[in-house]
């Protein structure tokens, strides 16, 4: 059974990613700088070799994760689909080893914080937890229901 409230904080979080790599990658493309508020370092990062992979600005893939996130999660719960959901969590490993690259990268290798980034890694951590919250919460019932067939 799908958690609703786990599926919210997917929904809220997915789409909140989705707003803040879109506003990283239309900063890129439109080639303006980005307003950072609480480090001075997001147009270093931005502007970094690092920025972009396979030619596209590192925020597009962003974009399309959370994009991902934000309809898979809607799609599974519009659905009731368990196996959809406990795809869309396994997909947040992907978001967290992204997200620990890029941070060991703007620490260690630019030298340099974006706030932007630190906020898609701040939720990409947590939709990674709430992943987990998720995968658990759809065994539980699974092992439960075998426990009794088998009882």
């Amino acid at each position: 059974m799908i958690s609703k409230r786990i599926a919210a904080g997917f929904i809220a979080l997915g789409f909140l990613g989705f707003l803040d790599s879109s506003y990283l990658a239309a900063k890129y493309y439109f080639g303006t700088p980005i307003n950072c508020s609480i480090f001075e370092g997001c147009n270093q990062v931005a502007s970094s070799p690092y920025a972009v992979m396979f030619g596209l600005p590192v925020a597009l893939y962003g974009v399309a994760y959370y994009l991902a996130i934000f309809i898979a999660t809607i799609a599974a719960l519009d659905a009731g689909s368990a196996k959809i959901f406990r795809l869309v969590s396994w997909a947040t490993v992907l978001g967290l080893l992204a997200s620990a690259y890029f941070t060991y990268l703007q620490a260690f290798v630019i030298s340099a914080w974006c706030l932007y980034c630190l906020g898609s890694a701040a939720i990409s951590t947590t939709l990674f937890v709430l992943g987990i919250m998720a995968r658990r919460k759809l065994v539980a019932p699974t092992v439960v229901q075998r426990a009794e067939d088998h009882g």
